[in-house]
């Protein structure tokens, strides 16, 4: 399990699991983090609690990062810049603890 650390350094559970996968009961809020939707899913099918493509990482960064390996230690510093100032970010955090 991993946490989105927020302002007071306290950190909000996150389970990561392919938007593919089955729901389970067990999954709690689910939040779909991309800029854009799969492809071949139903939005019923997936059944997404959220779709938080404002959190996902910019256009331009997923274009500069092009699922290099040998750039994945980078695009995580930018990504996690990205949401150092990504108002979305805190609507999110807001929401989960809303939720949990």
């Amino acid at each position: 399990m991993r946490g989105i650390t927020v302002e007071d350094d306290s950190a909000i559970p996150v389970k990561i699991k392919r938007v593919y996968a089955e729901p389970d009961k067990a999954d709690g809020l689910r939040v779909l983090v991309d800029r854009l939707w799969p492809r071949g899913l139903a939005k019923d099918k997936a059944r997404v609690d959220l779709w938080a493509k404002e959190v996902a990482p910019s256009g331009e960064l997923r274009k500069w990062f092009a699922h290099r390996e040998d750039r994945w230690e980078d695009f995580q510093r930018r990504y996690r810049a990205e949401l150092a100032e990504n108002d979305a970010l805190d609507e999110l955090s807001a929401t989960s603890e809303k939720t949990s």
